[in-house]
């Protein structure tokens, strides 16, 4: 059943799982430009939003694993991108969420099996541009967190060179831009996520 849509001044008929939950999550996250941007980019789209095939510019989902204390990260090196990274993906047709999605992609490219998200809520927006080497032209990427012990069995997928855990304050120097700055802002929200469960107030304006 199609289902009536209002968003920033704009109306659609969409009835996706993946697109009415994401509209409800963004609306979650406290108030900032880039709150507004993916608002008004997902409502403009619609369900082609979520699809890799729907346009040069899509949603993907993302996941930062840190460790139980938050003083460690597991990234993994990006072949394309060439640089380490957290797991993340396309939403694919099973993924109920792009929470779903940020965490199937996380299990699949680090290997961990059982990993599970803190919670829904997400821990980091970021649009970024990509080069000749994508088959698209930027990913407007929605994160969360995850929490795994660093002694846990990790694997290398096809799509990554290596997976290895990194301290916080302590990362390679192959990172993409504004990279450490958004780890520390979603390293603070997931920690929230713990110490005040819902009551993350952090702008993700930074």
């Amino acid at each position: 059943m199609l289902g009536l849509v209002v968003v920033q001044g704009f109306v659609r008929h969409d009835g996706g799982m993946p697109y009415n939950d994401l509209l409800e999550s963004l609306q979650e996250v406290p108030s900032s430009g880039v709150r507004e941007a993916y608002l008004r980019f997902v409502a403009l789209a619609g369900d082609a939003s979520l699809r890799r095939d729907g346009g040069p510019e899509h949603i993907t989902g993302s996941c930062f694993i840190f460790s139980p204390e938050f003083d460690q990260i597991l990234l993994c090196f990006h072949g394309k991108g060439q640089f380490w990274v957290q797991f993340g993906g396309h939403v694919e047709p099973q993924d109920a969420t792009v929470a779903e999605t940020a965490q199937r992609e996380a299990r699949e490219e680090s290997g961990i099996a059982d990993l599970v998200l803190l919670c829904p809520s997400i821990v980091d927006l970021d649009r970024h541009e990509l080069h000749s080497g994508f088959s698209c032209s930027a990913h407007w990427d929605v994160g969360f967190a995850a929490v795994v012990d660093p002694t846990a069995r990790v694997t290398v997928s096809e799509e990554s060179d290596d997976v290895r855990w990194f301290p916080v304050d302590e990362l390679p120097h192959q990172v993409p831009t504004g990279f450490r700055a958004r780890l520390e802002h979603a390293r603070r929200r997931a920690v929230s996520m713990i110490h005040s469960p819902g009551d993350e107030k952090d702008s993700l304006d930074g």
